[in-house]
């Protein structure tokens, strides 16, 4: 932060714990929490959580949980916003023909959708050209026709976990259990 010039102040520092180790003590943010649960806990909780991670990218954009949460003044921090490299997101021709536009690639026009929505996005990469690819957005703006156009890629539905299932909730916890029987 000290060579970005950021005031320590504005910047939000985020780091994660395992389901069975979350707690109701002062929680500022979470991951994966859907509908219920979400409601939930920020009705039952003094201090209201400034974000949730939860599966967001240009094929699955969260549009009814950003309405829930926007009431609880919790903002989306997405997590795969390029899709796990998969569903053809670097080739996707929506994304290509947009980001050609603009001289971007289809992950820089993705982000910059991600950006547009109030989506926080922190793509991740252990590629130097890639790192700098992904922080050069701000020299852009998409048109509403082009906002349109991406929010058309849209599934309703999340890509790789859907935690609203029952089941998958279960798994998640006997997964835990079994690699963490001390708890």
């Amino acid at each position: 932060w000290r060579a970005s010039g950021i005031p320590r102040e504005e910047l939000f520092l985020v780091t994660k714990v395992w389901i069975s180790n979350a707690g109701n003590e002062r929680a500022i943010g979470l991951s994966n929490f859907y509908d219920a649960r979400f409601v939930d806990l920020a009705e039952n909780m003094d201090v209201k959580p400034a974000v949730v991670q939860l599966e967001a990218n240009v094929f699955t954009k969260q549009k009814r949980m950003r309405e829930l949460m926007a009431s609880y003044g919790t903002r989306l921090m997405a997590w795969a916003p390029l899709a796990e490299g998969q569903h053809g997101i670097f080739t996707n021709s929506t994304l290509t023909q947009i980001g050609a536009k603009y001289g971007k690639t289809a992950a820089q026009t993705a982000l910059r959708f991600l950006m547009a929505e109030n989506i926080i996005a922190i793509p991740k990469s252990v590629h130097r050209e890639r790192l700098i690819e992904n922080l050069t957005l701000d020299d852009f703006d998409l048109s509403a026709q082009d906002l349109d156009a991406i929010r058309a890629l849209d599934g309703g539905k999340p890509l790789f976990a859907d935690l609203n299932d029952p089941a998958l909730a279960k798994f998640l916890l006997e997964y835990d259990a079994k690699f963490n029987p001390e708890r």
